[in-house]
């Protein structure tokens, strides 16, 4: 299958190079080309250009895109979207006063969840989960990771992740799973949060690398949750069991995740909604990246990440919705982008470097999706007319999107 993509007004994360990654200064920097063709080949970018260049190309099919524009599909990597049910009464509770932290004491949040989860089969719990990734994709999310957590129990944890399996081979966009076991401490371990840690690392952790369940293994370092000991435990566990390290950290209290998470060279940590400079100086010296979640910060009303700090400290950011019932139920990468602009202060720019490359590189994805480059996967987002690709950010509350294009092909 051969597609042509003509007359595009604005074609937008060109790079001529495969860019991996882009920081600092660079992130305000969003390379486009005006009146562009794009050409596709089964599911990879071959070419691209000036119309005025066009000559000799011919495909199998043709869309023309006057007045649209094209870009990467997002690369949303931070989700927990297998889940059961909702947790809307909680929403109700926080209206009245509750806060999350209150909610999660009293047996809500996380375990709540995790009680759901348990008594739901593994095929309603993927006929849930595949919903909801058929909706983000057609939101234009391209590539996505996906973590457990909701489970709490050796075989719950590894039903969540055979679900995740499931959708990475039913659908066509790329998935890659997170083993998130220290999650929350379930209600018969209240007393006995070593005896959990003890079951995570000694039962969990092999079980899921025995059966290559997960690429990646995360821990929610918070207070309340999982300490610094704690998380240092399941890291090093992971790690000897093949499992690169991301982490949860400082969503609600800044003490020593984010240069823990460096130490055991986290590809990302995620959060950050509370800093300090210590933070941006441990990651300064690494090759982790921050990971913002506004999503979160609007359901919730905590505070945003600063991604001022850490994008003039010279650092890469990247955005993901963190999609997950109690605290952000949403996947819309497009909604993240626009608050990233309107509650972040990034610019249109950064934030689509941080939803694009940089989301891809907290997935380890980068060499192949994020951006319009030769030889990277036709992955592609083609809007309705829009002025420019400003207007993404700015026009936060409509659905821009015309189609979207996975591996090459019509998403429908």
């Amino acid at each position: 299958m051969s597609i042509l993509i003509t007359n595009i007004k604005e074609l937008v994360q060109v790079r001529n190079t495969n860019v991996t990654l882009v920081e600092g200064d660079d992130m305000k920097h969003l390379p486009t080309l005006q009146n562009a063709y794009l050409y596709i080949e089964h599911d990879t970018i071959v070419e691209y250009g000036s119309m005025k260049d066009l000559a000799g190309i011919e495909a199998e099919e043709i869309i023309d895109a006057t007045g649209k524009t094209v870009l990467p599909t997002w690369c949303d990597s931070h989700t927990h979207i297998v889940y059961a049910g909702d947790r809307t009464q909680e929403f109700v509770d926080r209206i009245n006063g509750l806060s999350y932290e209150a909610i999660a004491n009293r047996g809500g949040g996380i375990l709540n969840s995790a009680e759901k989860l348990q008594i739901t089969s593994e095929d309603e719990l993927y006929n849930q989960a595949a919903k909801r990734l058929t909706e983000v994709i057609k939101l234009g999310t391209g590539a996505i990771e996906i973590k457990s957590g909701y489970g709490l129990t050796v075989e719950a944890e590894l039903k969540m992740l055979r679900v995740i399996k499931r959708l990475k081979k039913e659908f066509p966009i790329k998935v890659k799973p997170t083993l998130l076991a220290a999650h929350a401490i379930p209600k018969e371990f209240k007393n006995n949060k070593i005896g959990f840690i003890d079951l995570v690392v000694n039962e969990m952790i092999p079980a899921v690398a025995k059966d290559r369940l997960a690429d990646y293994i995360d821990v929610f370092c918070e207070k309340g949750y999982f300490d610094l000991e704690d998380t240092q435990r399941v890291l090093e566990a992971g790690k000897k069991h093949g499992l690169i390290p991301k982490i949860h950290v400082n969503q609600f209290n800044a003490f020593g995740g984010v240069a823990l998470g460096v130490k055991y060279n986290a590809l990302s940590v995620d959060h950050l909604e509370e800093l300090n400079p210590d933070d941006i100086i441990a990651l300064k010296s690494s090759n982790t990246i921050p990971v913002a979640l506004p999503g979160c910060s609007y359901f919730l009303s905590i505070p945003y990440t600063p991604a001022r700090q850490l994008i003039d400290a010279g650092l890469p950011l990247a955005l993901a919705t963190d999609y997950n019932p109690g605290s952000t139920p949403s996947g819309n990468m497009n909604f993240v982008v626009s608050a990233a602009c309107i509650k972040m202060k990034m610019t249109p720019e950064e934030a689509i470097n941080a939803a694009t490359i940089n989301g891809a590189y907290a997935m380890s994805i980068s060499n192949m999706y994020g951006s319009i480059c030769r030889g990277k996967k036709a992955n592609i987002i083609i809007t309705k007319p829009i002025p420019s690709y400003h207007y993404l950010a700015y026009a936060f509350g409509d659905n821009h999107i015309d189609t979207v294009i996975i591996n090459g092909q019509r998403y429908e």
